[in-house]
């Protein structure tokens, strides 16, 4: 009876503490203001050439840390501030510490990551929305007329995203390789002569991230489901504690393509395997 008691009790703590940090976290959610709401994956702009693209960034603050050809006829650039590296240094959160913005010279138009969208995804329960909305008002200023994209998710479920049941979570990392950091880093600079490092971002003393290009073939898949999303690319590496890991690649594909059908996604079936066999190369 003691036991059965004892079970009975551990339960209703278990459930109420759960209750506590389900409110807890509502509370935190209705803080931001966008509780309910939808928000765009990306934030969609009238043309503008990469050289002007990078002055107007800079010009609001943000500095510029690699333009790379993503797609044809195509540039991504990607940026950050000190305010995205001091959240990117937190632990497990070193891919929020940059923004890309893809310049499409084939369909006139640009297209960058909304901070909100990612800064919710990548911080989860650490995300504070100042930060991110301070982000916002910055590309708002930089790039006048920007729209929210039709790729979207509410706000409520970015924290949690998957793609369906059954599909990864942004925690369920792809583990590329294990070493010293210097060493794992070093790797990465000496692979292909170092060709295919297109970035590297030192956060902390123990968290680096870097952006690297994925193979020719494996890369075709952003023709092939929407250049408009081409900023997806480069991918990234986090160096952290001694671990060279990538966001699992159907979780950061489905993040990048919320409207993406699971039949489109059976057309790119082989891709998610072919992103970690490329991302692993460098650590054998």
């Amino acid at each position: 009876m003691r036991k059965l008691f004892t079970l009975i009790a551990s339960i209703a703590i278990i459930t109420l503490v759960g209750c506590s940090n389900n409110r807890v976290n509502a509370t935190a959610m209705a803080e931001t203001g966008m509780q309910g709401k939808m928000v765009s994956t990306f934030l969609i702009g009238d043309y503008v050439d990469a050289k002007s693209a990078q002055s107007k960034l800079t010009e609001v603050g943000f500095e510029i840390i690699a333009s790379y050809k993503s797609i044809e006829k195509g540039t991504t650039i990607v940026f950050t501030n000190a305010a995205l590296k001091r959240e990117g240094a937190k632990k497990g959160r070193s891919h929020v510490a940059v923004l890309r913005m893809f310049v499409d010279t084939q369909e006139k138009m640009i297209s960058i990551t909304n901070p909100v969208y990612f800064g919710k995804a990548y911080m989860q329960d650490e995300y504070t929305h100042t930060v991110f909305k301070t982000q916002l008002e910055s590309l708002h200023k930089a790039f006048s007329g920007l729209n929210g994209s039709e790729d979207k998710i509410p706000f409520d479920d970015l924290a949690g995203y998957h793609f369906m049941i059954g599909m990864p979570y942004y925690e369920d990392a792809d583990e590329l390789g294990v070493g010293k950091s210097t060493e794992l880093i070093a790797k990465a600079k000496r692979y292909k002569k170092g060709k295919l490092l297109i970035y590297e971002l030192k956060l902390s003393e123990t968290s680096t991230l870097l952006g690297y290009d994925l193979g020719k073939r494996t890369k075709k898949f952003v023709k092939k489901i929407g250049r408009a999303n081409a900023a997806i690319l480069p991918y990234s590496i986090s160096i952290e504690n001694g671990k060279a890991t990538s966001l699992e690649a159907k979780y950061y594909i489905a993040l990048n393509y919320p409207l993406l059908s699971m039949t489109t996604f059976t057309t790119i079936a082989t891709v998610p395997g072919a992103i970690v066999k490329d991302l692993k190369k460098p650590f054998k």
